[in-house]
């Protein structure tokens, strides 16, 4: 079975003869195909050879423009055999892409079994390199994708862990970790930075008489709310039962008590439909700013807010109380447990 084919563009039919019949001796018959002109060359099917010896001179072309015919066609490695011993047509021919060059002279008869050896190795090393460079290519890429799936599958992973499943807010584990990040960011540009602290009222009544079921729906829409009247840089999170908490960055008590004012007008709403009755379900808030309060640490920014809540409690219900008071930094504040 013949496995290797070499073409021949020879124009002189003796020449021509000679070197088939030479290379034929040496790789066996039928692999050598000899043709005439440009025309017959490019009437063949050039990717189907392993090698082409094209003469430079032809009736209908010359070797440089055969040449660029052939590499428009195929990737076939080229040897140019020529009668002219002219180093600058060697160098050109080289540089326009072949692979090699012969000059009939003298014996190179005998040579051109070891030229077109030579350069069917060549060409075989190559062909061996760019389908190991393909290979290693498409693992890369494989590797690549992989890497992204596992990147996008930490991202959720990572993102289930910092959330709350039910509201959809940070859960406070992942609070813990911000606050200390924004307040080191805030203390060190000297920006403002608001702590809102936000419970329902009444909810443990709520729940129990209207079942957790209820309990649940209202929980999900308060993260709604807040979500709503987030920012891109704010935090929001979920810090236990029905108690929420929301980081502000660049916003002072004002700022602050404007954006609790709507989740609490929002949730009233919302509430309202849940129930599907007249009196909506409260929320009581606290608020405490850096600027404004002057915390010694991430910590006690939140105890302050949470304090604050404390008192919008104690003082009715359904409204906002602000930390108003500037608590010394080397004072330590405890937060209030009861609800």
């Amino acid at each position: 079975m013949v496995t290797l084919k070499i073409l021949i563009i020879e124009d002189d039919d003796d020449q021509r003869d000679l070197i088939l019949e030479t290379l034929e001796d040496h790789f066996g018959r039928g692999t050598v195909t000899g043709v005439g002109s440009r025309a017959a060359a490019l009437k063949q099917d050039l990717k189907s050879f392993d090698l082409i010896l094209a003469d430079y001179n032809l009736p209908d072309s010359t070797g440089m423009e055969l040449l660029d015919s052939i590499q428009d066609r195929c990737k076939t490695p080229v040897i140019m055999v020529t009668g002219e011993n002219v180093g600058h047509i060697a160098a050109e021919a080289i540089r326009k892409g072949a692979t090699d060059y012969v000059v009939k002279f003298g014996d190179y008869l005998f040579t051109i079994p070891l030229v077109v050896e030579k350069n069917l190795t060549v060409a075989n090393v190559k062909r061996e390199n760019e389908s190991l460079r393909a290979e290693l290519e498409r693992a890369l890429t494989e590797v690549q994708e992989k890497n992204h799936q596992l990147e996008e599958s930490l991202k959720r992973v990572e993102q289930m862990a910092a959330t709350d499943p039910l509201t959809g807010l940070y859960n406070r584990r992942h609070f813990g970790r911000v606050i200390e990040q924004l307040f080191g960011e805030a203390y060190r540009l000297e920006r403002d930075l608001a702590c809102v602290m936000i419970d329902m009222d009444g909810f443990k009544q709520l729940n129990d008489s209207h079942g957790h079921q209820v309990g649940d729906t209202l929980l999900m829409a308060a993260g709604k709310c807040i979500n709503a009247n987030c920012r891109t840089m704010d935090i929001a999170a979920r810090y236990g039962g029905d108690e929420f908490v929301l980081l502000i960055p660049a916003a002072g008590i004002e700022q602050a008590t404007l954006v609790a004012d709507r989740i609490r007008a929002e949730f009233k709403q919302a509430s309202t439909a849940i129930l599907k009755r007249e009196t909506p379900v409260s929320m009581s808030v606290g608020i405490a700013t850096l600027t404004n309060n002057r915390p010694n640490g991430a910590d006690q920014l939140v105890a302050l807010a949470d304090q604050a809540l404390y008192n919008a409690k104690e003082h009715g219900r359904d409204r906002i109380a602000t930390a108003d008071t500037c608590i010394p930094r080397s004072a330590q504040v405890t937060a209030p447990a009861v609800r």
